[in-house]
């Protein structure tokens, strides 16, 4: 999943291992995600022997979609986060009564949302591209916002996050899941070891791009910690703000209210 943004020219954002212009990441990582969509959701599955599909069940049951909520999925690429909000929403919906959710799944990559509607969606869903630092949605206007495994690309996170906080209405719901830090020892060298070697010959072998699975895998160890990240979370005015590790910190999901 994916979204990348305009920044300010002169602003550097890191590529990877490297340090670019802000607007230079921009076009930088929209090839890396032209490049990875048609195998996206594969990939994810053998990079991650599956687990990522409990990563994504665990979020979305801390989200906890209700009935007649609109919810905003930021770098929603393929919509896989998205049928499961849509799904479990509709769930409640009949043992509740309501009205139907509203799931907007929204990416900067048009190649991923094209590779989602693909796919298949949900009634409850629509799709649009836009950017994750300057949303195309009303101040105060969703229930909850979700990015998953995408706010590592943009462009400024910090900005990302403000955009955020600007839609969700008062008492709305915050909640991030990404690549994070392993918190023990052991873990972090397993975990080293097999997303620098292996992950990068996987995208050579199956999508033929070793070139975009190394920017990601960099782009994870580039990401702040959970510790870090939650303040960045509560510098934007988010409270209540939760860390949950999931398999010993190799993700994390950072959730949050805006009161």
């Amino acid at each position: 999943m994916t979204d990348a943004s305009d920044a300010p020219s002169g602003k550097t954002s890191s590529f990877g291992f490297r340090d670019v212009d802000a607007k230079e990441k921009v076009r930088m990582v929209r090839g890396v995600f032209d490049s990875v969509a048609s195998n996206y959701d594969l990939m994810n599955d053998l990079m991650s022997a599956g687990v990522h599909r409990l990563w994504k069940d665990a979020a979305a049951a801390k989200l906890n979609p209700r009935p007649g909520e609109t919810i905003l999925d930021v770098a929603g690429g393929t919509g896989d986060m998205a049928r499961r909000y849509s799904k479990m929403a509709r769930g409640a919906q009949v043992r509740m009564g309501g009205e139907d959710a509203s799931v907007i799944v929204l990416d900067y990559n048009a190649e991923m949302i094209m590779a989602g509607v693909d796919k298949g969606g949900e009634p409850e869903m629509s799709w649009t591209v836009g950017d994750a630092m300057a949303l195309p949605i009303p101040d105060a206007s969703v229930d909850a916002y979700s990015i998953s495994f995408g706010i590592r690309n943009v462009a400024d996170v910090s900005q990302a996050l403000r955009e955020a906080r600007r839609v969700l209405k008062p008492g709305g719901r915050f909640l991030c899941l990404e690549f994070s830090r392993p918190t023990a020892g052991p873990i972090r060298k397993a975990y080293d070891a097999w997303s620098f070697h292996a992950i990068p010959r996987i995208g050579e072998w199956v999508a033929k791009d070793r070139d975009s699975y190394q920017y990601l895998v960099e782009s994870i160890r580039r990401f702040p910690d959970q510790a870090t990240f939650k303040r960045m979370i509560e510098d934007v005015g988010f409270s209540r703000v939760t860390v949950t590790n999931l398999s010993g910190g190799v993700a994390a999901i950072h959730h949050g209210w805006a009161i």
